[in-house]
């Protein structure tokens, strides 16, 4: 057969950019027949066979037109584009590779390198393939957008803003460019220019329901929690999402006059609308394990890094007996840290599961035949729990990440204590079966990093300092306004706050005006919003005498480093586990008489204590001795009762 003329290529062409595709493809099919190395009929039938739905045989396409020319880059970043769309994104980042090696010029090769690579999670390479393509077309927003999306997972916050502002000045009109840069100025703690661009998508479509969301986590994080359950809910009704449900859900706890019956029945239509249909026909049996096999242990988790959830899973793991237990880890993580590579050296075996979904996680926890999966996120961020849907384990549970229920049917129990939840008092609550451990529901590592303890700064009766360091959610309306009256009761006495959100001047200023309106003056408020060091926050505890919990979701990890610091910390004890974890740390760590039934109580167990400095003074230099000596800290027995519990609830019934 005759080698098909410029002339038919030529008129395939004018039927391909005409959108006549089924010309241009008959066209081209012709030319290749006649000639079977017709490198850009094969490369242009290819993107025709793409856009069609095919990909597997436009990837074909392109390989045989590189095959013919090697030489063009265009084949190779077409080959790579589509091998993305096949889920096969290592081979498409070495085409994207030998586009920009052939083409260096090619900025879309660098664009889609970057793309890749952040799908990886590989954010500094990302990074700097990004930069090059954005420095090659200056003004190709989508380019910026995926700039700053690589910056901000890699925590390179002031880049990524200032990509998203590029990429806003050259497309104003895109909502999503305006809500990842209200995003990436949350993480700053910027509210005010984060609730600017929150409302600047939502101008441009009213119904964008990512900005709602966003809209819900800032109020959330400025103390406004009316106002973040109505975002959440907003963006709810726009379209149901698990992620958008499950940050409703979180801001639940904070609710101090909710009914628990009803922030129960929230967690149980999350259950309804997005666990419930992912349940297997036939779940996995229950079995007793071997008796010549160790029991096998999961722990999955977004937060196998520097973050609260790491001060109590670490001493677990490095306590573990691994002749009874052997430890599988499963980490749902984009950006590991020096904390996370600790942790992967306590466990035996380390599972990234963080590109894989659902069900290819639920296939590879099935494989590896754990008896028991223990869930350590509940509700909060990066959670997997439509993992746990799937029931790839056949016992499942879920402990320390949250402080509540999961409400789903395919989690059997939650692990906590007789103080945080009295038995008889909350079980009707939740949809897992309460297992109380013994004494304390967790165990505590202080950070190695913490300074030592001070003398106590109080000069005077009465002049103590008072300290809260939680997130600032937790200081309702109802807390500033207790903690004004013991402030007015004691005149010389000074209150330290310490939060990110309390960086923006606009919650500063609502803040401050709160306890001016009751008579306290804002010279005797100090606000501090700054992200500091491990050493340097609790470095800040040098100057508190008597750390004060909020209420009703009590602290946690620093309650602990507040008594790790030497400070006592006054707890009203309320009547769920949110409000209860205080009163459990206070009784396990020997300082029950802390912990106040009411607010009035908690009001003079503070004024009583600013009273006696000799009592504040002896406990200063005895706490961290005391706490080390604790239960808290008492990693083995700890573990070992824990093992004892996970050996009981993973028996056949």
């Amino acid at each position: 057969m005759p080698k098909p003329s410029p002339a038919t290529l030529n008129r395939a062409l004018e039927h391909h950019r005409a959108g006549r595709l089924a010309a241009a493809a008959a066209l081209y099919r012709e030319i290749i027949q006649a000639d079977p190395h017709q490198a850009n009929a094969l490369n242009l039938l290819g993107l025709i066979t793409r856009d069609e739905g095919d990909p597997a045989r436009a990837a074909d396409l392109f390989s045989r037109a590189i095959a013919a020319d090697p030489t063009v880059a265009s084949f190779r970043l077409n080959r790579g584009l589509t091998l993305r769309t096949l889920g096969r994104v290592t081979g498409a980042l070495d085409d994207f590779r030998s586009a920009r090696r052939l083409d260096p010029t090619l900025a879309e090769a660098h664009h889609q390198e970057g793309n890749a690579l952040k799908l990886l999670h590989r954010f500094p390479e990302a990074i700097a393939a990004l930069r090059q393509s954005v420095q090659l077309v200056p003004a190709f927003a989508p380019a910026w957008l995926n700039l700053g999306v690589a910056c901000l997972e890699n925590k390179d916050r002031g880049e990524a803003i200032h990509a998203f502002r590029q990429a806003i000045a050259l497309e104003p009109a895109r909502p999503e460019a305006h809500n990842i840069l209200g995003v990436a100025l949350l993480a700053c703690g910027q509210i005010q220019s984060a609730r600017a661009a929150f409302t600047a998508a939502l101008r441009l479509d009213p119904r964008h329901a990512p900005a709602l969301d966003n809209l819900g986590r800032l109020a959330k994080s400025a103390g406004l929690l009316d106002e973040a359950v109505r975002h959440f809910r907003a963006a709810l009704a726009v379209k149901p999402n698990p992620d958008s449900h499950s940050n409703l859900l979180l801001a639940l706890n904070y609710l101090p006059d909710l009914a628990p019956a009803e922030v129960f029945a929230e967690h149980r239509r999350w259950h309804r609308l997005y666990a419930a249909p992912l349940a297997p026909a036939a779940p996995l049996p229950q079995k007793s394990p071997p008796a010549d096999r160790r029991l096998r242990i999961g722990y999955v988790s977004p937060d196998f890094c520097h973050h609260a959830v790491a001060y109590f899973i670490a001493p677990v793991l490095a306590a573990h007996d691994r002749t009874r237990v052997e430890i599988f880890c499963y980490l749902n993580l984009p950006a590991p840290d020096r904390v996370t590579e600790r942790l992967r050296s306590l466990a035996e075996h380390w599972r990234d599961i963080t590109r894989m979904d659902d069900d290819t996680a639920a296939a590879q926890i099935r494989a590896d035949g754990l008896d028991l999966l223990v869930d350590l996120a509940g509700h909060t961020a990066g959670h997997r729990l439509l993992l746990f849907a799937r029931r790839p384990a056949p016992v499942q549970a879920t402990w320390i990440g949250y402080p509540n229920t999961t409400g789903l049917d395919a989690i059997d129990c939650r692990l906590t204590d007789a103080i945080c939840d009295p038995p008889g008092e909350t079980d009707s609550f939740y949809s897992e079966k309460l297992v109380r451990l013994p004494a304390n529901f967790s165990c505590y590592e202080p950070d190695p990093t913490a300074p030592e303890v001070n003398p106590l700064p109080a000069p005077a009766p009465g002049a103590v300092t008072f300290g809260c360091f939680n997130n600032f959610a937790k200081v309702t309306p109802e807390v500033i306004a207790l903690w004004t009256r013991l402030l007015c009761a004691l005149p010389k006495s000074r209150l330290l706050l310490k939060s990110r959100g309390l960086g923006d001047s606009s919650v500063a200023e609502r803040v401050l005006s709160a306890f001016a309106a009751a008579g306290v003056a804002p010279d005797r408020v100090t606000l501090n919003g700054q992200e500091l060091s491990v050493a340097d926050h609790l470095g800040l505890y040098h100057g508190v005498d008597i750390a004060l919990d909020p209420f009703p979701y009590n602290g946690t990890t620093t309650t602990c480093e507040a008594l790790w610091m030497g400070v006592p910390v006054i707890t009203l004890a309320g009547h769920c586990h949110a409000a209860r974890v205080g009163a459990s740390l206070l009784t396990h760590t020997g300082l029950g008489e802390w912990i106040a039934p009411s607010p009035d109580a908690y009001l003079s167990l503070a004024v009583a204590a600013a009273n006696d400095l000799p009592r504040l003074t002896k406990l200063r230099q005895a706490l961290r001795e005391q706490v080390r000596r604790s239960p808290l800290c008492d990693a083995v027995t700890f573990t070992r009762t824990l093992e004892a519990v996970f050996a009981r609830i993973s028996l056949p019934p």
